[in-house]
């Protein structure tokens, strides 16, 4: 069985981080969206680990179809 994210939005979440380490939600459920709030807890799913370096812009993808995770690749687009 092929496993089907939710879709919190179509869109990217586009923020300013500092720098530090995250935890992208890859199923969609988290109600801290783009982070993981342990939602995906008795599924398929797990969070996927992001450090940032420095304090940057990012665009996390927002529609959990990304092949480029976590980050926004215009997946989007095509859903």
């Amino acid at each position: 069985m092929e496993k089907s994210p939710n879709i919190p939005q179509k869109m990217p979440y586009v923020m300013e981080l500092e720098a530090g380490t995250y935890y992208w939600c890859s199923c969609g459920k988290s109600a801290k969206q783009p982070f993981c709030d342990g939602s995906h807890k008795g599924s398929e799913f797990v969070p996927t680990k992001t450090t940032l370096e420095e304090a940057k812009k990012v665009a996390f993808c927002g529609c959990k179809h990304t092949n480029g995770e976590p980050f926004c690749d215009g997946s989007h687009a095509k859903l």
